[in-house]
């Protein structure tokens, strides 16, 4: 399985998109400044994730995403994800 995922830190009032296979291992990377843009904070919550069978869905997700750059969007994402 593969994800994508969104993080947020409290400290810097941003969140983080990201994908990936191991999704605790990737936020335990986060949380111990393995990832540069990450690494200047150390309170980073996961807040959204889905799966996919495929990196290749995974990083496609991640990018649709990204390139939306709405705040608005991944706080709606995040809260109808119940």
């Amino acid at each position: 399985m593969f994800y994508t995922y969104i993080i947020y830190s409290k400290t810097l009032n941003k969140y983080y998109i990201g994908s990936c296979q191991n999704i605790e291992q990737r936020l335990q990377d986060h949380l111990n400044s393995r990832s540069k843009f990450t690494k200047v904070a150390k309170d980073w919550e996961l807040k959204y994730f889905e799966t996919f069978l495929t990196r290749s869905e995974a990083c496609k997700r991640e990018l649709q995403i990204k390139k939306l750059k709405s705040r608005k969007y991944i706080e709606n994402l995040i809260a109808t994800k119940g």
